[in-house]
């Protein structure tokens, strides 16, 4: 058995300094552990997501009345808080689990050999999304739940998921130019696509600011409009996603595009297909919390699905690399 190496002072120096390099240089993953701590990443961003809708459809927003303490006197939730203190406090818990899974994807991006500074900047990013987010969602408990400021939260979860998928797929990409799948015409169509679906979401916050579910059972302010009015113009929005998915599908096929587009816009009808039947069947039952949960689960993998058709649109092969003083050609041949 090999000896553990013991840590000097000039180690115990360079940890302080620079710990992620420390670990990079003592540390390489296999390109799949990089994939699955990006992957880890985004699905606790979903999750986040999820329990955070869970907080708002139990009435449990204002369980901790207080940030960044539960109470006035305490840190943790207390048992006078009850059931509400528990899950409020419990999904803020959740946002160190969080952080623990963008801190992985960080430390091994930065591990990767060769360091791929792309991927580590897309982790960072995520941190400081999570960092912003925390502190707008203190900011929310402060106001009592002003709508305004969750819709706020809730778009700054969306940009995390945003970052979190376009990693995930980077992880599993090389860092070549990317070469386009699809003509001009395609790329616009799926641009449509993404800025209608980003407003889908963007009005599902005001039907949601607007709605009954305030998120507590005290008297919370709501947004001073009709919800069912921008509940409708919500449904038309889906119908116009849905239409633009369906379009790109038919202009895939008719283009013969490679397999990978055609198989994430399947993917995505499928996804906005079930939004859609759970979307109506909650309207027309009166918005029952756990239909809106699975909605808010929907909204969430509708828009993953939306990104990942927009990055299937082209392909950034490995980089081949061959023995020092070997040419590129050479390389090549060997690997094939």
């Amino acid at each position: 058995m090999d000896r553990v190496p013991k840590l000097t002072r000039d180690d115990a120096v360079s940890v302080v300094r620079n710990p992620l390099a420390f670990i990079a240089e003592r540390w390489t993953p296999h390109p799949r552990t990089v994939q699955r701590a990006a992957f880890a990443a985004l699905a606790m961003a979903v999750v986040i997501v999820v329990t955070g809708g869970a907080v708002r459809l139990t009435g449990s927003g204002l369980g901790c009345p207080t940030w960044p303490t539960c109470t006035d006197d305490s840190l943790t939730t207390t048992r006078a808080m009850g059931f509400h203190g528990v899950i409020e406090f419990g999904n803020r818990m959740l946002t160190y689990v969080l952080c623990a899974a963008v801190g992985w994807a960080i430390i091994a991006a930065r591990s990767q050999k060769p360091w791929r500074h792309s991927l580590t900047r897309q982790g960072w990013w995520q941190f400081w999304i999570v960092m912003g987010n925390a502190v707008l969602g203190g900011i929310v408990v402060l106001v009592g739940l002003n709508p305004y400021t969750v819709a706020a939260h809730f778009l700054l979860s969306t940009a995390l998921i945003t970052v979190a998928t376009v990693m995930w797929q980077r992880s599993r990409e090389g860092d070549t130019a990317p070469r386009p799948l699809v003509g001009k015409a395609v790329q616009q169509l799926v641009w449509f696509l993404v800025a209608a679906s980003g407003l889908l979401i963007a009005v599902g916050t005001v039907v949601t600011g607007a709605g009954p579910h305030a998120g507590d059972s005290k008297e919370v302010a709501r947004i001073p409009i009709d919800w069912e009015t921008v509940a409708k113009l919500h449904a038309v929005l889906a119908w116009i996603v849905v239409t633009l998915t369906f379009a790109l599908w038919f202009v895939l096929k008719a283009v013969d595009a490679p397999k990978g587009p055609l198989s994430r816009t399947r993917d995505l009808f499928l996804i906005l297909l079930g939004q859609g039947v759970i979307g109506y069947v909650q309207y027309f039952t009166h918005l029952p919390e756990f239909l809106v949960g699975l909605h808010m689960l929907g909204s969430c993998l509708m828009w993953i699905g939306v990104l990942r058709v927009l990055l299937s649109l082209r392909e950034r092969p490995e980089a081949v690399t061959g023995l020092p003083g070997q040419p590129a050609e050479a390389a090549s041949l060997a690997k094939a």
